[in-house]
């Protein structure tokens, strides 16, 4: 158990909100009514969405698409995720967080559950984005390919 991932996720209405977004949990810690720990195995990719907000309106507005690593391996380190994680996709401001929400949206609408899509896909939603340009879609093609791609690779 000590190579799990950890994220912390905090609640507290109105001012801020760290959820798991997508992806699957080994282990589910819920330390009081406003705060969990949830614990990914290595290779697991989900997706962390923070916000928060204060009298003046929002302050935060992030979603981090990211890899859990085996013990050892090099990672980026995260607020609220432990030891770290390998960083597939990193948006900030909520327009930006909209449309990678919307993107996630399309590949459920397909039948895909987000935690089984290609890493690259993401690396290249991540680029498309920061060239300000619209990320081809993922298809039921390229996810076949993909998981054909991880059934004959180690």
């Amino acid at each position: 158990m000590s190579e799990l991932t950890r994220v912390q996720l905090l609640w507290l209405q109105g001012k801020i909100e760290n959820r798991i977004r997508f992806g699957r949990t080994v282990q589910d810690l819920r330390l009081d009514h406003y705060r969990r720990v949830v614990s990914f195995t290595p290779g697991s990719v989900f997706a962390f969405v923070r916000w928060s907000s204060n009298a003046y309106g929002t302050v935060l507005s992030r979603i981090d698409i990211l890899q859990a690593v085996c013990a050892g391996e090099a990672c980026a380190t995260v607020p609220f995720v432990g030891p770290g994680a390998a960083i597939l996709l990193q948006v900030f401001g909520w327009p930006k967080v909209e449309r990678v929400l919307q993107h996630i949206d399309a590949i459920e609408a397909l039948g895909i559950d987000p935690a089984d899509v290609a890493p690259d896909h993401w690396r290249h939603v991540q680029n498309r984005f920061t060239a300000n340009e619209p990320p081809r879609p993922y298809t039921l093609l390229r996810h076949r390919a993909w998981l054909h791609r991880r059934s004959i690779m180690p």
